[in-house]
């Protein structure tokens, strides 16, 4: 459900139903279509939530109505590698999707942007004012307007001096003292210092939007939408909307005083609660959608808080009463048994064209430029016949603000698969030789006793235990009591258990090893071989991560930029920009990657390769891969300048500070005639041996 302040745009160019409209009378049009949308998408899905009701029994470990056993059977035993393999997955998921320092989401320049300079340089070399001044006296008209020159000094046609000025994008403050002296195009020359306006204002962009996304907690969302397309196959995310978050906050009086900071906001929805239009298999083809909520009063009464909802049909809607339609599958979910009637009220919020025709009878004002149309993108809240909010899309360019990712492709359903599902075989069989293993341990841990009641003495207790005795008739031939012990076949059922094991390794494509199994044989017993395995297993997740990047991180990173263009325009962050997911190249494990930067940079610093190669990109991928934030450790081109020449100033004072102490020079040999070691007070030689009676001689007494 969605947030009870969410406020899904903030704009007074809307066009609404209002209380006073006199179209109160005849909303009934609008609640039927509403209604029939909804139970057509409900009919079609039917199959669908039965296939979701299995998976998560099997998750659960609970055997639904259809397994039947039979009076042998005693074991009722559920053995739960369902969960084990959709917990992995998941994992596996929130690994790519929080694993690194930053969300992997990035915004950068189109191959040829428009509106915005890929690249201008600036020559520093004081020879080149000449040239300028030349290239300067084509526009004589406006000498003091700044200019963005091509190459050859010319204007592309239909351009104007605004229109280069533009081009410099979130650089044109920056560059404007020196606008008059820059040229369009990298540098070529050591001379000259070059600027990407278009990167620039593309990194703005991705730095807001990460922004955005950890102020709204959007990493709690996305973790159930993760989880939910792990177990069922199809994870659903909405948004962005504007919504206003309390920050707490205590004045200078000790009073609570909170700030308030509206936000834009994605959420979660339950894919129970999510209704498609049955003939789409995905987003981008959907033509509507319904989402059903389950509010309670005070959530009812909370929707007058927000904008354009008619005070007048919530309050209708809460003197009817609680009427809450409970679906089949709600029981099925739950652990305990409730009661049939449920104190919500049952919400359904659609989004999606609808007849003009159909608006025109109901009061809607339809703008100019939509009257031509025979369908108009709308969002509509029913409740109870009546219609709770009506307004046109308001997002531009018109989208549906809800995101479908399936974990596993499903090219003719508009719901995937997911682990569950596609180790529903496995499990069965793997419970099935489970239960007879246990059965038929426990005949065959107990004798089976035959008593020949002929030769025992009447009236005696036939129970057996430790140490009894039975008396026997006088003079009667043959044994009395026979013990017969049960066949164990239990080794032959655990080894059909193992085999079905593999096969849900098989089919999930989640090997046993992957999630902490050990005992691994063959290749898996060393490290490179586990390293190996390791590696072939990614295989799986890594279509697993592309859908997520197509379907879920590209669309959601798209709808923020168009959200921030569109309620929070900034011209600094203008440009021809692309939203790009990168949630494959979070697979390729910080080590191998890191490992493969360090040997591009040992061939790269051959000098002669050295020019070739963007040393700030790859000392930038390689704190990347070390998990540090590359714009804390890293400098950019300009800055690394500055600083190494601070550091050539500091080694240029550390010899003249620190001056090592000149030791005293060492006597030649020879100089020193009393030294009586022989060596003259030098180190060379060895001089001549005292002679006996001198000093010196070790014969002396």
């Amino acid at each position: 459900m969605a947030e009870d302040n969410e406020i899904p745009f903030d704009t007074d160019d809307v066009t609404v139903i209002q209380n006073d409209d006199p179209a109160l009378a005849s909303e009934s049009d609008i609640v039927s279509f509403v209604q029939g949308r909804f139970k057509r998408a409900e009919d079609v899905r039917q199959q669908d939530e039965q296939r979701w009701l299995k998976a998560y029994r099997n998750y659960r470990g609970l055997y639904g109505p259809d397994v039947q056993f039979t009076e042998t059977e005693k074991s009722r035993v559920f053995v739960k590698v369902t969960k084990t393999k959709t917990l992995a997955a998941y994992g596996q998921i929130i690994d790519v999707l929080f694993g690194n320092t930053s969300f992997p989401l990035t915004v950068n320049p189109t191959k040829l942007p428009d509106g915005v300079a890929e690249s201008v340089h600036l020559n520093l070399d004081p020879n080149s004012a000449n040239a300028q001044e030349a290239l300067k006296g084509a526009f004589e008209d406006k000498p003091s307007e700044p200019f963005l020159f091509t190459p050859d000094g010319k204007l592309k046609p239909g351009e104007t001096i605004q229109d280069l000025e533009n081009r410099l994008g979130g650089s044109q403050q920056k560059l404007s003292t020196v606008s008059d002296k820059i040229i369009e195009g990298t540098g070529g020359t050591p001379q000259t210092v070059t600027f990407h306006p278009a990167m620039v204002a593309a990194k703005k962009m991705e730095k807001k939007i990460h922004d955005q996304l950890e102020e709204s907690g959007a990493n709690k969302q996305l973790r159930n939408a993760a989880f939910e397309m792990a177990l069922f196959g199809t994870g659903i995310m909405k948004g962005p909307f504007a919504l206003d978050k309390e920050y707490p906050n205590w004045n200078e009086e000790g009073e609570y005083d909170p700030l308030i900071k509206t936000v834009p906001s994605t959420s979660h929805v339950s894919m129970w609660n999510f209704y498609p239009d049955p003939d789409a298999y995905n987003m981008d083809e959907a033509e509507y959608c319904v989402e059903r909520h389950k509010l309670s009063k005070t959530q009812m009464r909370n929707l007058k808080n927000r904008p354009y909802f008619r005070d007048e049909s919530i309050e209708e809607c809460l003197d009817m009463g609680a009427q809450y339609d409970k679906k089949y599958w709600e029981d099925d979910m739950k652990d305990y048994a409730i009661e049939n009637y449920t104190e919500r009220y049952e919400v359904l919020e659609f989004w999606g064209y609808v007849d003009s025709e159909i608006l025109a009878e109901n009061g809607l004002d339809i703008p100019a430029e939509l009257q031509d149309l025979d369908q108009i993108n709308c969002n509509i809240w029913v409740c109870q016949g009546h219609v709770l909010r009506l307004v046109l899309n308001p997002f531009k360019p018109v989208r549906i603000p809800y995101y479908a990712v399936p974990y596993e492709h499903n090219p003719y359903s508009f719901f995937g698969v997911g682990i569950a599902e596609n180790m529903d075989d496995t499990q069965t069989l793997m419970n099935g030789f489970m239960r007879m293993a246990i059965d038929n341990a426990a005949l065959s841990g107990n004798l089976i006793i035959e008593v020949d009641e002929t030769n025992l003495v009447p009236g005696q207790d036939l129970s057996v235990y430790p140490g009894k005795i039975f008396r026997r008739q006088g003079g009667a031939p043959g044994q009395a009591i026979f013990g017969t012990k049960f066949p164990n076949v239990a080794g032959e059922n655990m080894q059909l258990f193992d085999k079905a094991r593999v096969l849900a390794d098989e089919s999930t494509g989640f090997p046993s090893f992957a999630h902490g199994q050990t005992g691994i044989q063959g290749v898996g017993r060393t490290a490179s071989g586990i390293s190996m395995l390791m590696s072939a297993a990614n295989g799986s997740i890594r279509n697993v991560v592309k859908n997520v990047d197509d379907y879920l991180l590209a669309p959601i990173g798209k709808a923020f930029f168009s959200f921030n263009m569109q309620f929070d325009f900034d011209p600094d962050i203008k440009g021809d920009l692309e939203v790009r997911a990168q949630g494959t190249e979070s697979l390729m494990a910080n080590e191998v990657r890191s490992q493969r930067l360090m040997q591009f940079l040992q061939v790269a610093s051959n000098p002669a390769l050295a020019p070739f190669a963007k040393m700030d990109y790859i000392i930038r991928e390689i704190a990347k891969a070390m998990d540090l934030d590359p714009d804390k450790v890293t400098n950019s081109l300009q800055d690394a300048a500055i600083q190494a020449e601070i550091f050539k100033m500091f080694q240029q004072q550390q010899p003249e500070q620190q001056q090592p102490q000149q030791q005293a020079p060492q006597a030649p040999a020879g100089a020193d005639a009393q030294d009586t070691t022989g060596a003259g007070g030098g180190t060379i030689g060895t001089g001549q041996a005292p002679a006996p009676q001198e000093e010196g001689f070790t014969g002396n007494v």
